[in-house]
Order: C-alpha cells, then sequence, then structure tokens
C-alpha cells in the first residue's frame, strides 16, 4: 500500500472578505509526481504556502509525511520550495548563498553545495554576483537551493519559467532523476508537455476548489 506523504483536509484560507481555498481535499502519495494546473490566481501559490507552513489556514489541516503543519511541527521536516521568485543575497555568489542557506541545517558540504550547481547548469567556481544573473540562472540556482539538501518533498512553483529550450530539457532530466530517487514532487507548469512528461497525477484548481483530472 502507498504512503501518504501529503494529506489535505477540508483545507480553507481566507483574506479578509476573500475566500482563496475553498474546502480543499487531497491526498499525495510518496514517491509519486503531481502536477496543480490553473489560471493565475486560482490559489495554486497560496495552496502551496499552505502545505509548507508559510500560511496558517483558516480552516481545515495539513499533514505532511504524518505530522500536521502548525501542531506537531511548523514546517515540514524534508522539504525543498521554490515558490515564486526565489529570495537571495544579490550581491553574493550563486555559492555562497547556498553554503549560507546550508548553514542554517549544517546537513551538507561544501562539495555537495559545488556538485548540486554543476547538476541544474551553473558554475560553482563563479564569483559573479547573483544581481547579474539573468532570470534563467536565478531560475536554475533556485532550484539548486530547493534540491540541495536531498529533500523528501519537493514543492516548485513554475520551475521553468524564464529557461531556454535547453534548459527546460536539462531540469526536466534532473526531475526525472528525483522522482526516480522516490521523492515526491508537486509542481505547477503552464506548459502540457512538463505535465504530460513528468506528472503521475494532475490536479486542477479553479476558483479555490481541486478537482483530480488524471
Amino acid at each position: 500500500m502507498n504512503e501518504v506523504m501529503v494529506k489535505v483536509e477540508n483545507l480553507r484560507k481566507t483574506f479578509r472578505e476573500q475566500e482563496v481555498l475553498k474546502g480543499i481535499n487531497c491526498e499525495f502519495l510518496r514517491g509519486k509526481t503531481y502536477a496543480v494546473i490553473g489560471n493565475n490566481g486560482s490559489g495554486k501559490s497560496v495552496f502551496f504556502k499552505c502545505v509548507c507552513g508559510f500560511l496558517t489556514p483558516t480552516a481545515g489541516q495539513v499533514t505532511v509525511g504524518g505530522k500536521q503543519i502548525g501542531k506537531d511541527v511548523d514546517f515540514p521536516e524534508s522539504i525543498g520550495l521554490l515558490i515564486e521568485h526565489p529570495g537571495f543575497m544579490q550581491q553574493m555568489s550563486a555559492f555562497k548563498n547556498l553554503r549560507l542557506m546550508a548553514g542554517i541545517r549544517g546537513q551538507i558540504t561544501d562539495e555537495q553545495i559545488k556538485e548540486v550547481i554543476r547538476k541544474v547548469g551553473l558554475d560553482p567556481s563563479s564569483k559573479k554576483a547573483v544581481d547579474k544573473y539573468s532570470m534563467g540562472m536565478k531560475q536554475r540556482l533556485g532550484i539548486a537551493q530547493a534540491i540541495m539538501e536531498a529533500p523528501e518533498l519537493l514543492i516548485l512553483d513554475e520551475p521553468f519559467n524564464g529557461l531556454d529550450k535547453g534548459g527546460v530539457e536539462e531540469i526536466r532530466a534532473l526531475l526525472m532523476e528525483w522522482k526516480e530517487k522516490g521523492k515526491t514532487i508537486l509542481l505547477t507548469s503552464h506548459n502540457s508537455e512538463d505535465i504530460t512528461l513528468l506528472a503521475d497525477h494532475v490536479w486542477e484548481m479553479d476558483a479555490g476548489k481541486m478537482t483530480r483530472v488524471k
């Protein structure tokens, strides 16, 4: 029997008078890749932020790895994130940015950081400041940040934004590799090819409600 990695029960989120999430119920199994599709403003990013503990639900609950977010733990214990624009120290290099972030948990070595930078197609020895990066390079670095500690759960909001055709193919291959390692991946993409190639299951968000379509 497949293990449930993420369980969402009657999830609601209201901002002032606007209910953005309207009683969502869903499960995501360990080792599977899920795409959440929907128009801009449908609630996808808010949903992801509730799953990872960045936003507190108005009602309902989210359980990740058997632990309720906001009750048992504040944030999932093994998670990598790319939601909206990655936040980096703009005057620092890619390596220095990731080393700074990795220092919080102290789980990985400098060599492991350099390896993950190479995996996303960047040069770990480059001294170039992140503020000189193109959008696509920043996106690659954001993905490196998400995967660098080998989390069990990856949440990627439009991971292919800003990437050229070659970059899209590289990151798709990287995510396929991650999937083969048994990681759970939740992602959004406006490209149907991304969904077809990567997703085991597809959920559609529409006006704050989610339905499974594959």
